[in-house]
């Protein structure tokens, strides 16, 4: 498909996460899918140390 056909087509979207997103897609009527991920919570203090630092970006 070429790019310029790509905003030809009807948009659908698969939302990962994001609620507030999905609603703001469905407000839109866009054909949206709303996936309520989240990463496991880790005990684990290495990993927690890393989301910290990701967090402060």
């Amino acid at each position: 498909m070429k790019l310029n056909n790509l905003f030809k087509s009807e948009l659908k979207v698969l939302n990962i996460g994001l609620e507030g997103f999905y609603n703001d897609l469905k407000q839109q009527k866009t054909d949206t899918v709303w996936l309520n991920w989240k990463p496991r919570s880790s005990s684990n203090k290495k990993s927690m140390s890393l989301l910290d630092k990701l967090r402060k970006k």
